[in-house]
């Protein structure tokens, strides 16, 4: 129903809404919004056939006002618009190279093609989940969905704080359900026969810190000498060592597809970057046999040092190329995978060996705060994540259930027979 008429004379309180019949026959209304960047009234105008349809306009943009679901004024653009300033106008700046490179996968090989040609502001739920479901036929995992889904839930967050649109449509998708694949840390005889194998090789003890205090990969490889304590038996893990994937530099005006191919790549190779969070920074206690065992690598690659001459890059790396220069990721895998086959011991991640430790801490039972500051875990919440029970507790609490309810019972049966 119209409102009432005001009394001759009055002023409309701020931000009222006016409502009038146009000399083209159709009703307008005008609603006051807010103020715009330049100072001026934000006011919408709003038309229809009749009174009461533009009341009803008013009426919705006022509650959209009132709830804070003001979208900015103007056209909204296209999706692909709004993801390609996210990515490298406020992401590229925000987040860490390989979350980066992530996000840049997910918005240029699937959400571009799959929806970015959608307005902004009228993109629907229905419109990600036939994404979603066209991805699955193409045979993508469950897992690289959830990486786009995660990916447009983020990049239109933002929109959504910037007033671009008034609902995110990614709450309401439903992306496909992702089961976790379920770790099986490596046994303690499996562990053996790695750092059996491990004590064989050129840089092997890398290995046998990640079994031994979980040390991330890039961790591990950002080691410095004068990050090793000797005397204390510590390690202070300061930064990490990581393969980032080389940008275009020009702009996209070289016609390469891969970054990599450009004549002004940037920001690619190996990097030094901080670690993970400001948990990962942390000193940690080492066993006098692994410390050992770093004392006999920095005298191998003593010698290594001698060998190269001026070849050698000296920068302090404790886990280096017989040049001197870092390691790089990519190898530390392959020589990780030779490891395994060497050691007899099934496939795993290099990262399995992180899970490992943390099994080991379960195992011993390091209090929680503890462990979460040797494995440099912000959060006591990764303790489910990381930690399992291994076969071998399993297989001890079978024997102490055998003990009490078998043998026990066979005792006290035959008590019962004598008497």
């Amino acid at each position: 129903m119209p409102r009432k008429k005001r009394a001759e004379g009055t002023r409309a309180p701020n931000m009222t809404a006016s409502v009038y019949e146009g000399n083209d026959g159709r009703w307008h209304g005008r609603v006051t919004m807010g103020v715009l960047d330049n100072g001026k009234p934000d006011r919408r105008h709003v038309s229809a056939k009749t009174e009461a349809e533009v009341w009803k306009k008013v009426r919705d943009l006022e509650n959209d006002r009132d709830a804070g679901r003001i979208k900015r004024p103007g056209r909204a653009g296209t999706v692909e618009t709004w993801l390609t300033h996210w990515l490298e106008a406020i992401a590229a700046g925000s987040v860490r190279p390989k979350t980066f490179a992530g996000y840049q996968t997910a918005v240029k090989r699937h959400l571009i093609p799959g929806v970015g040609a959608h307005r902004l502001d009228r993109l629907q739920p229905e419109h990600l989940e036939r994404l979603y479901t066209a991805m699955r036929e193409r045979g993508l995992k469950p897992a690289t969905v959830h990486q786009v889904h995660r990916t447009v839930r983020t990049a239109l967050n933002e929109a959504l704080r910037r007033g671009r649109i008034v609902k995110n449509p990614v709450r309401d998708a439903k992306a496909p359900r992702v089961v976790e694949e379920e770790i099986e840390p490596f046994t303690l005889a499996e562990a053996q026969r790695i750092l059996r194998a491990a004590a064989g090789r050129r840089n092997g003890v890398r290995y046998a810190l990640a079994l031994a205090i979980g040390l991330r990969q890039g961790e591990a490889l950002g080691l410095q000498w004068r990050d090793v304590n000797a005397e204390a038996h510590t390690l202070t893990i300061r930064r990490a060592l990581q393969r980032h994937t080389w940008r275009h530099g020009c702009g996209g005006v070289c016609g390469r597809k891969r970054g990599a191919d450009c004549p002004d790549r940037r920001g690619g190779g190996l990097v030094v970057v901080d670690t993970k969070s400001r948990a990962g920074r942390r000193v940690v206690g080492v066993p006098g046999p692994l410390m050992a065992a770093l004392g006999a690598h920095r005298e191998r690659q003593n010698v290594e040092r001698a060998t190269a001459a001026d070849l050698w890059q000296d920068d302090g790396w404790v886990f280096a190329q017989p040049t001197g220069k870092p390691v790089d990721p990519r190898a530390d895998h392959r020589e990780w995978r030779e490891l395994l086959t060497e050691a007899e011991v099934r496939e795993a991640r290099l990262h399995d060996a992180r899970h490992t430790a943390a099994t080991m801490l379960l195992v011993l039972k390091v209090p929680t705060r503890a462990v979460m500051d040797v494995m440099g875990w912000s959060q006591a919440s990764m303790a489910t994540r990381y930690q399992h029970v291994p076969i071998e507790v399993l297989s001890g609490i079978a024997k102490q259930v055998e003990g009490l309810l078998w043998i026990a019972g066979e005792s006290t049966s035959e008590q019962a027979d004598l008497a």
